[in-house]
């Protein structure tokens, strides 16, 4: 029979510290950022702009944001990758990237499987083309999503962890908004290159066509400005985040010095 001691010890090997509590929080808000902006970008948005203005790919003025939804919870993954790359170092900030990337591999496998189970006839049941429409049509984005999240994210958690050793740990701004910014617009173009242009050509469509490149790079643009804004304006955020962490947690940043 283990002894009171004993069972106390056991049990003290199986308890959470507060800062793997943390961890298991910000991966699950991050993946479920994910995979909310994996299954709703297939629809894209299209926001008027009160000016205009030209670029050398296009005949055309721009004059409207146009992107995915996906976008709407998207910039919440780098906010919370640049927090566990804070707190947790790169090792930690790659680690919820491909723990985020399985669960969205594994959620296009149930997708696909849920789309060729036999269907149940009875008039309570979705309709399979409606279903088909979404889930369906969805397949490009999807990958899409998951090409430019895995790019976006790796060039992001190492721009982070560069600005911060040349700071020497210090601007929280520049290493959060800069590393951000250029991330985003690796993540914008490769978005909108695979899920209109490159997975149209691969696997053709009639009734979705592949857009034509200028598009592609208009949609990607007009997208990235609109994340640009979005950066800029949750880096408050950053510091919020850092003070509910040392208020609520007690947790310190990782040392510029250590890789993590």
């Amino acid at each position: 029979m283990p002894t009171p001691d004993h069972r106390a010890v056991l049990a003290s090997q199986h308890e959470f510290s507060v800062a793997q509590r943390l961890y298991v929080w910000l991966a699950c808000f991050f993946c479920a950022c994910l995979l909310i902006a994996d299954i709703v970008g297939i629809k894209l948005f299209r926001i008027p702009l009160p000016f205009s203005f030209r670029v050398p790919w296009a005949d055309q003025p721009i004059d409207a944001i146009e992107h995915t939804c996906g976008m709407i919870t998207f910039p919440v993954t780098f906010l919370l990758t640049d927090l566990v790359n804070e707190y947790y170092g790169k090792k930690g900030a790659r680690r919820i990237t491909w723990i985020a990337l399985s669960m969205g591999l594994f959620v296009f496998v149930i997708m696909n499987i849920a789309q060729y189970l036999p269907y149940l006839n009875a008039p309570y049941n979705v309709k399979p083309e409606s279903f088909d429409a979404v889930f369906g049509s969805a397949k490009g984005m999807y990958i899409a999503s998951m090409v430019a999240f895995l790019a976006g994210q790796l060039s992001d958690i190492s721009l982070f962890a560069l600005f911060k050793r040349l700071t020497g740990g210090r601007m929280i701004w520049l290493r959060a908004t800069g590393s951000t910014v250029v991330s985003q617009m690796i993540d914008s173009f490769f978005v909108s290159f695979v899920a209109f242009y490159l997975w149209r050509k691969v696997f053709p469509d009639p009734a979705t066509p592949a857009a034509p490149f200028e598009d592609v790079l208009k949609i990607a643009a007009t997208g990235y400005m609109l994340k640009f804004v979005v950066a800029v304006a949750i880096t408050p955020l950053i510091y919020a985040g850092h003070g509910m962490i040392h208020r609520w947690v007690g947790l310190t940043p990782l040392p510029a010095e250590l890789k993590g």
